[in-house]
């Protein structure tokens, strides 16, 4: 599975940096999420304002950060909610996924704080700061994902008994895989635009292709110095037969990537779809939390899964 490896597209990126905060935010304007890297430990209320207010002026629906773990305190003091994990992150490290929705803000909004507020005090009370989310039996959205969980794993185990399409998978330069976003955007299938997550990251593009099925595009963004990869596929199967092709593409790039010597992998993928969720368990992956409107698909606000896959172990090098 060798492919070029381009330089990461222009990363949408404003600097706020005073006597109080030293912060870099990084939008993504097409799923209205903003990314908040802080160059200065503790938590202040200018620092939460400041995040917030830019977030309001921006048109942001979703801000999160990605920490370590003794960051964590920091920013749950900030009203952040711990949601997702993400094992081996920095290589012998995990990262944390901290995420604040703008919706809580709205008073229209009572049941979204009222279960944010219930997390956050779960999360307090138990002092626990795991790689699995706290889960709140009262929140709605751990509820929903929680039903989605137990689907995916039932369609999870139908594909282990089955077998899968083959298919070919080939790289794609930005040029190809634009077009490929255009037309799943214009569809509503998008998932991704296959935006940057993180800063100074390199970026591939595939396409999977089965016949009877057609072309499944993907993307793998690499930070090379953590040998942690994000894994984004473009759309999510509609019928039996894109379902069983993405379950073998999405297994296949995982074993190429351990073949490859990665530590390990993840991705996001909307709570409501069992399909898609199973083909991310039937490929090894591990769900390690919930995000809260993170994902923008169809026009749609979208609550996420988190999953990791640990590809290899860092020790063994």
């Amino acid at each position: 599975m060798a492919a070029k490896a381009w330089a990461p597209q222009q990363q949408d990126e404003i600097v706020l940096r005073n006597d109080a905060v030293s912060l870099r935010m990084l939008l993504n304007r097409r799923a209205r999420t903003m990314r908040v890297v802080d160059f200065r430990a503790g938590p202040s209320r200018a620092k939460r304002d400041a995040v917030l207010k830019l977030a309001e002026q921006e048109g942001i629906d979703k801000i999160y950060t990605l920490v370590e773990r003794d960051e964590i305190a920091t920013w749950v003091k900030m009203g952040f909610l711990r949601e997702a994990s993400v094992p081996g992150f920095y290589k012998r490290t995990d990262a944390f996924l901290l995420g604040f929705s703008m919706r809580t803000l709205d008073p229209r909004h009572s049941q979204v704080r009222l279960a944010a507020r219930r997390a956050q005090q779960a999360l307090e009370a138990s002092g626990d700061i795991g790689d699995e989310e706290v889960i709140v039996e009262e929140d709605p959205v751990i509820v929903r994902a929680e039903k989605t969980l137990v689907t995916a794993k039932k369609y999870s185990k139908q594909l282990g008994s089955r077998s899968l399409p083959a298919m070919k998978i080939s790289s794609l330069d930005a040029t190809a895989m634009k077009k490929l976003i255009a037309n799943a955007t214009r569809s509503g299938r998008a998932l991704s635009g296959f935006e940057p997550f993180g800063r100074d990251a390199i970026r591939q593009y595939f396409v999977s292709s089965t016949k009877g099925v057609g072309d499944i595009g993907l993307s793998l963004e690499e930070q090379p110095c953590f040998q942690c990869v994000l894994f984004e596929l473009l759309i999510s199967p509609k019928n039996e037969q894109e379902w069983m092709a993405t379950a073998a593409t999405t297994s296949t790039v995982c074993d190429r990537l351990t073949e490859r010597g990665y530590v390990a992998a993840f991705a996001m993928s909307p709570t409501d779809d069992p399909w898609l969720a199973s083909a991310y368990v039937y490929a090894g992956f591990r769900r390690t939390g919930v995000l809260r409107d993170h994902m923008l698909v169809g026009g749609e606000r979208k609550d996420s899964y988190a999953w990791s896959r640990k590809l290899a172990n860092p020790a063994d090098e």
